[in-house]
This record gives C-alpha cells, structure tokens and sequence, in this order.
C-alpha cells in the first residue's frame, strides 16, 4: 500500500474503535505513510519482514505487498478475524500471523531482513529482552525499524483528552492519571473530547468492564537511548518529532534548547523513529 489517501485515512480513523476489522483497514491505509517514512529513512523495504506487535495486522498486511513474506506477531491475537479476513479480501498471500510474546519470538536466528515495530516497545514487560530477541531474529545486515514516543508528551501517555485542554499527567504522574480518566469514562463522558466511537475508556466503561493499563515500560528519550546502546544493535539513525504546539509556541532557540534538556524534552517530543542495524 503506497499510495497515500488522507481523506480515506482520517474517515478510517474516526471509525478504528468500531471493532478489530475496522482498526485492521486503518493500519493498512495508515501504512502508506509509514512506508514513505521507512524509505525516507533509508530503509529498504523488501526481503522477508516481521512486524513484531501487530496489532490488527493491517500493517503487516500492507508490508507483504511490498516484500517477499511478512509475518505479523502480536501476543493478543487481534488480528484473528481482521488481518486475515483482510488479507483474503485484498488478496495478499504472502502475510502470515502468529501470536506469540515479543519478549520470546518463536523464530529461528537471523530469519528476517527487516523487523518493524510501531508503538511496541511501550506495551512490552522488558524493552531490553524485547530489543534483544528483534535483534537475534535479524539476519547480520538486518534494520530494525523502532517508533514510540516519550510517556510525558501526550502521544505517549496513551490516555484520552480532556475537554479543557490540561495535561493532568504531568502533574499527577501517569498511572494515577490512567485511573482518573478511567473514572471519568464511567461517571462523566462529557468531559471527554474524543467521542465514544473513538475512545475504547467509554466503551470499556459502558461494558462494565475494568480498562487494563497496558503501557508496561515509561519510555523516556535517555531511557530509550540506554537500552539501544545495551542492545548490540547500531544505531543509523533518529529523528525526534516535537509536536506541533511546541513547534508554534516556542521560538526556534528556546525550542532546540528545550529538545535537549531531560523532562522537557520528554514532554515535547511527540515521535520518536529509530533505524537501527544488526552488525554484520
């Protein structure tokens, strides 16, 4: 999937919370903008390709047109009734799903040329075991894509938005603000922007169901930097995304300076994107 289709893309995301197959058809019309970003940061896509936590497997399904096979792992299995329903339906033969743990990957050593990981690394128990088994199943050459984003910005709490506007995980640390937003989705919705459709906190709540915190490491950018200098993998390069409030708000001196300096840059830093090679 290459070409780009904003206007399909922004109607799939309104609807991705609907159900697995309609979060599926995002990630795979999603997936034109994550294969420009790979290209453009010099990374080949082709070969046999792992996308090592893939959710609704729409990714994994749009990596395969472009590569040999790909195999999309996710250790919920979401991708049961969606990836490969899409798969039949695009007519895709060459993906093929496994669910199975990040952390313990069921393939042999140097088996992929290319492993993939978008917003992983934040869900998995250990982001050095992690790390360690996408680079055994790399073949010596082999690049491993890696985004997340700091746990301070809004991107990276993983939480809905406030009406009023207030990063109330800053102040009150992450975990007590996941159970804060947690209340309000059963008690009071409306002080919520997103909309039910798009915001799996009311879902759960009018479900009767306990929402599960499922961000297990808080990825900082010197903690991210840490493990990947511990990982035996070399980095090739990476791009830090401010988001674009910071971008408006702070004159250009100011923001570099803000970049650079820990907490701050944790909060301003929307995306990170890592390339990084198995040494050969």
């Amino acid at each position: 999937m290459r070409a780009v289709d904003d206007a399909a893309i922004r109607a799939a995301a309104e609807q991705r919370f609907r159900s697995e197959r309609h979060y599926a058809l995002f990630e795979y019309l999603r997936s034109a903008k994550v294969i420009q970003a790979l290209e453009r940061a010099g990374v080949r896509v082709g070969g046999r390709i792992l996308d090592a936590g893939c959710g609704s497997g729409g990714t994994a399904l749009s990596l395969a047109e472009e590569s040999d096979c790909a195999v999309g792992l996710d250790l919920d299995a979401r991708f049961r009734g969606s990836g490969t329903s899409l798969a039949r339906e695009k007519a895709v033969p060459n993906a093929a799903f496994v669910q199975g743990d990040g952390t313990r990957l069921p393939f042999r050593d140097g088996s992929f040329d290319l492993v993939f990981s978008h917003s992983v690394i934040e869900h998995v128990r250990s982001a050095e075991g992690y790390l360690a088994e996408c680079r055994r199943v790399l073949k010596p050459g082999g690049v491993l894509y890696l985004s997340t984003a700091p746990y301070l910005s809004l991107a990276g709490a993983h939480l809905p938005r406030l009406l009023l506007p207030l990063p109330i995980h800053i102040p009150l640390g992450r975990h007590r603000a996941f159970r804060v937003f947690v209340w309000l989705a059963r008690h009071a919705p409306w002080a919520l922007q997103e909309r039910r459709e798009a915001n799996t906190f009311i879902q759960q709540a009018e479900q009767g169901l306990e929402k599960r915190d499922d961000l297990l490491e808080l990825v900082t950018v010197r903690r991210l930097s840490a493990w990947i200098e511990r990982s035996g993998l070399r980095l090739l390069r990476q791009d830090r995304h401010v988001t674009g409030f910071f971008r408006r708000a702070l004159p250009g001196p100011l923001r570099r300076w803000a970049e650079r300096a820990p907490f701050l840059q944790d909060v301003m830093i929307g995306h990170v994107q890592c390339v990084l090679e198995r040494p050969a």
